[in-house]
């Protein structure tokens, strides 16, 4: 990702000042867009405005483009870590961008849908342009009317792709482009038989749609698919030991499993892979392969995942991007704190254009897409967002790039 301009000594002080240190929490699991976070009831809304110079401001300055930025800031726990993270990584953007030309207002969201558009109401009366978030779907979904009736497009932080369109663009990660990366990078490998082991419960009845998809149309088949429940646990044994039968029975069928696809989340993975283990699954035969929620440290330790493949974006941008954030505000981000970095970058880009001209569906939408921290990301006209992702394999001790993420987007 090419460097964007440095923050100064001076606006780095000035940050480190005016921030507050925040216990970093980890990042959101899927299932966890639809949580209900400890939070007020009352729909009275907060509001900050932050530029990148806030001293002094210019005629030029007086006309910056305004932005919206709605997160559940007054959450407690994990949920009010991860908003206050993502708030910090909205302003180191602006600060990186280097622009004076964009007005960052932040509205505590509540992380409600009345919350929500109750903040909304609010930015949309103060003439913001844009709206960044809100980070749960029952908000996006809420807003969106408003957004719609106003004209003002939404750079929702939500995963659920059910809330995109209609003005509403998700900049999150979208786990049917982890899959679809990851089975088409199999299938280039020769390896074009598949099993599946996916938890039984709303997300993983997704994930398991996009994975039949996703084989289908690279050419591949399934030959084994087996649920488990969604408390995991002991539970699991026994749809693993299901899976390596069929397994054993497609090899004895001279159709042997090359890749089985066992998408998991952070708690769940720390016990499939000794299941599997247990269950007498040969994992140098059969290729493990994942989505971004692989991305998890010490991974490695279950032998099990070892050589596993997973589709996410290249280590080196959250990195350096981690690395920075720790430096300013002396603590760990919150993983997705990218969305929100990435959201407030793409809106600098833009802003020197016209009022008016700066944030129509032409320019978000642009072919080319726009460079953020996790690398490339390209909004689509649906309001889902591409990701340009590499393939990442699994080691002892973290991993490997095996297929580097691509540096341009298909034209198409």
């Amino acid at each position: 990702m090419p460097t964007l301009q440095a923050v100064s000594e001076t606006i780095r002080h000035a940050i480190l000042m005016a921030a507050a240190l925040f216990a970093a929490g980890c990042a959101l699991s899927p299932s966890s867009d639809q949580a209900a976070p400890a939070i007020p009831t009352t729909a009275n809304t907060t509001t900050e405005t932050v530029t990148a110079k806030s001293v002094h401001r210019s005629p030029a300055q007086e006309r910056a483009s305004k932005v919206a930025l709605l997160l559940p800031l007054s959450a407690t726990g994990p949920t009010g870590a991860i908003a206050k993270g993502m708030k910090q990584a909205a302003e180191l953007a602006l600060f990186d961008g280097g622009s004076s030309t964009v007005q960052l207002i932040v509205k505590d969201d509540l992380g409600t849908p009345e919350g929500a558009i109750a903040a909304a109401e609010d930015a949309i009366k103060e003439g913001v342009e844009l709206i960044a978030g809100p980070l749960f779907s029952s908000s996006v979904k809420a807003v969106a009317p408003l957004a719609q009736r106003a004209n003002i497009p939404v750079l929702a932080f939500s995963n659920d792709a059910q809330v995109a369109g209609n003005g509403v663009y998700l900049i999150s990660f979208l786990v049917t482009q982890d899959i679809d990366r990851v089975v088409a990078y199999c299938v280039g490998q020769g390896r074009k038989r598949f099993a599946a082991l996916i938890a039984d419960d709303t997300y993983g009845q997704l994930m398991g749609a996009a994975f039949r998809q996703a084989v289908s149309s690279h050419g591949g088949s399934i030959k084994v698919f087996e649920t488990y429940p969604a408390e995991a646990g002991n539970a699991v044994l026994e749809p693993a030991r299901k899976l390596v039968e069929g397994m054993k029975r497609a090899d004895a069928d001279g159709e042997s499993v090359e890749a089985l696809f066992t998408p998991g989340s952070a708690d769940s993975l720390s016990n499939l892979g000794p299941l599997l283990t247990y269950a007498g699954l040969d994992s140098n035969r059969t290729k493990l392969i994942g989505t971004g929620a692989w991305d998890l440290a010490g991974l490695g330790r279950e032998t099990a995942f070892i050589g596993g493949w997973f589709a996410a974006p290249e280590p080196r941008g959250w990195q350096e991007f981690s690395e920075k954030f720790g430096r300013i505000y002396g603590a760990a981000p919150p993983r997705i704190a990218t969305l929100a970095y990435d959201a407030v970058t793409l809106v600098v880009q833009l802003s020197s254009n016209e009022r008016g001209r700066r944030y129509t569906a032409a320019t978000l939408t642009q072919s080319s897409g726009f460079h953020g921290a996790d690398g490339r990301v390209r909004l689509k006209s649906n309001g889902a967002s591409q990701r340009s992702l590499a393939i990442l394999e699994v080691q002892k001790l973290g991993v490997t790039i095996v297929d580097k993420a691509p540096a341009e987007f298909d034209p198409g």
